[in-house]
């Protein structure tokens, strides 16, 4: 147990002084720019600091900071009450600097009990950063207590996969796309935002009175798109499916109706959108505790898969990942260990599907497995295994060893790493977005943006085998 004590007015004598020693880190410069609103990027990018000839800097006022922290910790201590400061800033404080801050009382004032200090900060070769003073109103109480532990504060990039997505969307056309039955806000505005973003072209499919009701009611402006009247959900999905099948729109999104009732004129053997690929679900997390766009399938249609569907629910993630630009993305296939043992079958048919890999089954990525979770994100947990993959610790693509566990580990990952999730169906004729209430707005936009990007790689390939 640390206590800290403080000084009195009474107890404080002139020439008393007090030090500190801090190194200047990355996350001491993030944290303050955070902190302060003060983005700079002299002080967060390498090419800017160089451009005007020195290093990247901290912010000023980090090292003035570190005077508070004395005055409030040392010297007075607890119940110092800050009334002036006045600094003179000499030079920078580099990344990587350290800086030994000093304070020394120079004058005491009785009519108000304040406390007047000199002040001065050093560096590691002994250049005087900066040089003041500060007056404070010392404590006239005195305080004996346990020292207060401070919350642990770990740095996270912000979300800016999605941004990313939708930003590379910008050149373009819009994709038109058949919004199935958006009878009710979330629906309704998500087709119109993204209309807006000029990411799709909509066709709405559903009763005409009451999409125009639900548009009137939330104030959405829907003159400009086409309406396919249906009698309801069902017949909904059924045209919203034609359109796609005839060709008049080139992808799908779920509106208001169950995701089952949709999926079933998907999969209808003649009317449907099967191809010879199976059907499969993507979710594309931005995560901020993981460097990259992490892919999640099958978490939402195959419920057990065999090892043939895992075959093409492979495919279909790397061939989504390539059409996001990730040349040849790493596949993790899960297990619950990364050692092939018999009586968990998914630790078999990882090692299979990497053999079907090998045989060219399998082609545009790398795979590796099994891989327990731990592994397949973290480096580090990878190297203590001692497991040397291309993979582990980089994986681009994780394959569930069914729906149960991905759906688990996708909503953990929303609702205890505050990462964001799109999600898209692949292996039909088109992209399908589904969406969920639960959606925000950006992964919405986000997962019509996968979309546009799908079908435009889509067209190309097309364009190019014709010719």
């Amino acid at each position: 147990m640390l206590i800290i004590e403080n000084k009195t007015f009474d107890e404080i004598a002139i020439g008393q002084s007090a030090q500190l020693t801090r190194t200047l880190t990355d996350e001491d410069i993030v944290l303050f720019g955070v902190m302060s609103g003060d983005a700079n990027p002299t002080h967060f990018q390498l090419q800017e600091a160089e451009s005007h000839r020195h290093r990247v800097v901290g912010h000023g006022m980090w090292g003035a900071s570190l005077i508070s922290a004395l005055l409030g910790n040392e010297l007075p201590g607890a119940g110092t009450v800050y009334k002036s400061q006045a600094l003179d800033f000499h030079a920078p404080v580099a990344l990587g600097d350290t800086l030994t801050v000093s304070i020394t009382v120079r004058e005491k004032n009785t009519a108000d009990r304040s406390v007047v200090f000199d002040c001065r900060a050093e560096n590691q070769r002994g250049d005087t950063v900066f040089s003041g003073n500060a007056t404070v109103y010392a404590p006239t109480e005195k305080l004996r207590q346990e020292r207060m532990a401070l919350p642990e504060v770990k740095v996270s990039r912000g979300h800016h996969v999605f941004e990313n997505l939708i930003h590379r969307c910008a050149e373009l056309p819009p994709v038109s796309m058949a919004v199935c039955h958006p009878c009710d806000e979330v629906s309704l505005k998500g087709a119109v935002e993204a209309a807006e973003r000029r990411l799709i072209d909509p066709v709405l499919v559903g009763p005409r009175l009451k999409i125009e009701s639900v548009a009137r009611e939330f104030n959405l402006d829907i003159a400009r798109y086409r309406i396919v009247d249906a009698e309801h959900s069902h017949d909904s999905a059924a045209r919203s499916v034609a359109l796609c099948r005839s060709g008049e729109t080139a992808a799908l999104m779920k509106g208001s109706l169950h995701t089952d009732e949709m999926m079933h004129e998907v999969a209808a053997h003649d009317t449907g959108l099967r191809t010879g690929r199976r059907i499969s679900h993507v979710f594309l997390m931005d995560v901020p505790s993981y460097p990259r766009l992490l892919m999640i399938t099958d978490a939402a249609i195959n419920i057990y898969p065999t090892l043939e569907d895992k075959v093409d629910i492979v495919q279909n993630a790397i061939e989504l990942a390539q059409a996001l630009d990730i040349k040849e993305p790493r596949v993790a296939l899960l297990s619950a260990v990364e050692t092939v043992y018999p009586k968990i079958a998914s630790t078999i048919e990882a090692a299979a599907l990497c053999k079907m890999a090998d045989r060219g089954q399998i082609k545009g990525g790398i795979l590796d497995g099994p891989l327990a979770f731990d592994n397949a994100i973290s480096e580090e947990a990878a190297q203590i295994k001692k497991i040397v993959s291309p993979v582990a610790g980089k994986a681009d693509i994780l394959l569930v060893p069914d729906l149960e566990a991905g759906n688990m580990l996708a909503k953990q990952l929303a609702y205890l790493a505050d990462a964001d999730a799109a999600g898209i169906v692949l292996g039909a004729r088109v992209p399908i977005v589904l969406t969920s209430r639960a959606d925000s707005p950006k992964a919405r936009l986000a997962s019509c943006a996968v979309a546009v990007l799908f079908a435009s790689r889509r067209k190309a390939a097309l364009q190019i085998a014709a010719e």
